[in-house]
């Protein structure tokens, strides 16, 4: 089976995050994601903080409560923040309607060899999230080997459901084959997840991601990557795309 045929696009939204996390989004941006990721079946939506409540509010006049996941991120985007006041977002979060966290992790002193206070931040982000899936951040494209193998064992032992590449924003790189297939190999024999997120932009870009031992994708692209998807499967055999789930509101995002 070729890769187009494996990751077809409904099996692309499936794995799809869908994600805005720009500082300078305005709320009609935010609010176009939860009625894009009912058209398309994304897994999520993923958005910052101060967006939690109202697009929490919108799945809900959506009715699709627990189909369609919520997810917000804390820390972000450098993860400098203290463990005290990571827990206290994401408790926020979860008064607001989280589903799931995307933490972003310590990375200094992971880089110091820190390691008990590197599990000790994503623990209270973990306690705090009340039984929700936690995401840890990474940033692989800073990280040695070695740092992405003590990162991963920190976040087995603090009880974290995922590691993820990067935050996709500077000073760390796009999601590569090669990071993700290194961090599954790493992260899969404890029973973690693997999220690729940076520089997503297209179907071939997530076919092979997901190939390499994604587990989820986390893109402010996801409605092109389906809608290139879908023109394939067109193309390919004659069908339509997938069929509207749901209301949209306004043009697709990309």
């Amino acid at each position: 089976m070729d890769e187009a045929s494996r990751w077809g696009a409904r099996e692309l939204a499936r794995a799809i995050d869908h994600t805005l996390l720009r500082p300078d989004a305005r709320e009609e941006e935010i609010l176009r994601l939860p009625d894009e990721a009912v058209r398309y079946g994304f897994a999520a939506v993923c958005v910052a903080p101060r967006w939690a409540a109202r697009v929490r509010e919108r799945l809900e006049e959506l009715g699709v409560k627990g189909k369609v996941r919520l997810a917000v991120v804390v820390g972000f985007p450098h993860g400098t923040t203290t463990s005290s006041v990571k827990a206290f977002e994401a408790g926020e979060a979860v008064r607001a309607g989280a589903d799931e966290l995307d933490m972003v992790l310590s990375l200094g002193d992971l880089k110091d060899g820190r390691l008990e206070r590197v599990r000790a931040d994503i623990a209270a982000v973990v306690e705090a999230a009340e039984g929700r899936p936690v995401k840890v951040i990474l940033e692989t494209a800073l990280l040695t080997a070695e740092e992405r193998a003590w990162a991963v064992e920190a976040a087995a032992s603090a009880g974290a459901a995922y590691v993820k590449t990067g935050t996709g924003f500077p000073p760390g790189g796009p999601a590569t084959e090669e990071d993700v297939r290194a961090l599954a190999a790493l992260a899969h024999p404890y029973g973690l997840r693997v999220k690729a997120s940076g520089g997503i932009r297209d179907a071939r870009t997530a076919r092979l991601l997901l190939a390499a031992g994604a587990d989820r994708l986390g893109t402010s692209s996801g409605v092109a990557i389906v809608r290139e998807a879908e023109e394939e499967e067109r193309r390919r055999t004659g069908a339509g795309g997938i069929e509207p789930e749901g209301p949209a509101q306004g043009p697709a995002e990309d």
